[in-house]
């Protein structure tokens, strides 16, 4: 099954002519554990924080550097939705197809009435490459910045950039 999670998202990348380089690890089911093999990865790595509104009808995926704090109550405010909180293992599983450890915006591929709407912080723009786990967290795939914006414009999920960070 994990295999058929990541294929569809290599398809996907080829089908779009993206170029990427797939790294094969251990699970890595937090950022602490990933950092130990992220070392020798030439890339900025992400945290995806998956979050639903206090009404449980509207979702977001929010991604920031690994080693930024998302400022949560700024983002709260902005949105004027009331509270987030994070979604449910059931809502991952739902909106992104992905399991808990691993969160990413490649579960965007599963995604297919673009329910989910994604932040970015725009420090993220400065990136040259980024990597994120294509669907499961025994692999890390590094893209372009750039090609990952094209990754992000072919799923129609609407997206935005912010300063997410405290």
């Amino acid at each position: 099954m994990d295999e058929q999670k990541k294929e569809k998202v290599l398809k996907v990348l080829n089908d779009l002519n993206i170029e990427f380089k797939l790294f094969s690890h251990p699970p890595l089911p937090t950022i602490e554990v990933a950092l130990e093999y992220w070392k020798d990865i030439d890339a900025t790595h992400c945290k995806n924080l998956f979050f639903r509104n206090h009404k449980g009808k509207k979702h977001y995926l929010v991604i920031l550097k690994h080693v930024q704090q998302l400022a949560i109550h700024d983002l709260e405010k902005r949105l004027k939705q009331g509270k987030l909180s994070l979604a449910s293992d059931k809502r991952l599983k739902k909106y992104l197809g992905v399991e808990p450890g691993s969160v990413t915006p490649f579960g965007l591929v599963n995604d297919e009435e673009n329910h989910v709407h994604i932040f970015l912080d725009e420090n993220l723009k400065s990136s040259d490459k980024i990597s994120f786990h294509p669907n499961v967290n025994t692999n890390s795939l590094v893209l372009k910045f750039k090609d990952f914006e094209k990754y992000l414009e072919w799923t129609g999920n609407s997206f935005e950039y912010l300063k997410l960070y405290d």
